[in-house]
């Protein structure tokens, strides 16, 4: 028994590590799609949001029909603060972020998430965190840094779209922390589709009241198909399956390193940009990517793991 157990291990390991690199290769090509979207068709960013997680919400509905609702209403509260923080809270305060602040500002307090994860599990669950894991952290957002400021962009402050910003990073930290005690109880399935549920429906009264003209109608529209082939990517690929993949991923790398792999977004962005909308890679660029693979590399060598504080 305990060699298959052993052996079992051995391969979740590294399919978790996989998993979480194709749930950020897909999180960080999004933006192309999401770009399309809203600046080709019109869409506002709330529009975005409801339309691709409701639809994302009804596919796996139709997969986990059976079971609506939690064993406890513990659970059901978790759930939601997590729908709300992974969902309408997160996209909504780095939406606004993004028109009170620069685009650098927001890529950048965005990527603060892994280093509250870190600490918010060292806090909460008395736990101290390898050195390794600190050091990889801090090298990899030094990458990201390099990467969002390759282009020459700077660092401005503007205090209240900053404050968003920051604001969004700490509500992804949340739900990662949260979710941490429901992963075990629950199907990947159902978790996701609560989260989407709880994420779009504290998200409607925004889309209700907003004066612009709403733009569901482009989805369908034949005529122009590269809406419809967008947003299946988003909805499918980036809401759905990314999400399933995420937390059967932290089922087995845990909070902090999984989270650890989000800092590779900016550099896939960076990468698919260069292929899809050919804009250069510069060499603070390329010093990034070696920054934040070094960095994933020094907090994997270390054992990213967290350990129990001796008290």
């Amino acid at each position: 028994m305990k060699f298959n157990t052993a052996n079992k291990q051995s391969l979740l390991l590294p399919l978790a590590h996989l998993g979480a690199l194709v749930t950020v290769i897909a999180w960080g090509s999004s933006f192309l799609s999401t770009k399309i979207l809203m600046e080709d068709g019109g869409f506002t960013p709330v529009e975005m949001y409801v339309y691709r997680f409701a639809a994302a919400y009804i596919l796996l509905l139709l997969l986990t029909f059976r079971k609506i609702m939690s064993a406890s209403w513990r659970d059901e509260l978790t759930l939601a603060i997590c729908g709300v923080c992974a969902g309408s809270l997160y996209f909504i305060t780095e939406n606004y972020a993004l028109r009170l602040t620069t685009t650098g500002n927001v890529s950048l307090l965005a990527s603060i998430s892994p280093i509250f994860t870190t600490f918010l599990v060292a806090i909460l669950f008395k736990q101290r965190i390898k050195a390794g894991v600190i050091i990889g952290s801090m090298v990899a957002f030094a990458g990201v840094g390099c990467i969002i400021f390759s282009h020459g962009a700077s660092m401005e402050l503007h205090p209240e779209g900053d404050l968003l910003a920051i604001t969004a990073a700490l509500c992804w930290a949340i739900y990662t922390v949260a979710i941490k005690r429901i992963i075990p109880l629950y199907t990947s399935l159902f978790i996701t589709r609560k989260l989407f549920f709880y994420g779009v429906i504290t998200a409607l009264p925004l889309l209700f009241i907003q004066k612009e003209p709403y733009h569901l109608g482009l989805i369908f529209d034949i005529a122009q198909p590269q809406y419809m082939l967008n947003f299946l990517f988003l909805v499918v690929m980036c809401s759905m399956a990314a999400y399933l993949i995420w937390n059967e991923a932290m089922k087995v790398l845990g909070p902090v390193t999984a989270n650890n792999y989000l800092y590779m977004q900016p550099l896939v962005t960076m990468i698919a940009a260069y292929f899809f909308l050919g804009e250069n890679i510069y060499l603070l660029g390329y010093i990034g990517c070696v920054l934040i693979i070094g960095g994933l590399i020094i907090s994997d060598k270390w054992k990213a793991s967290v350990s129990p504080s001796k008290r």
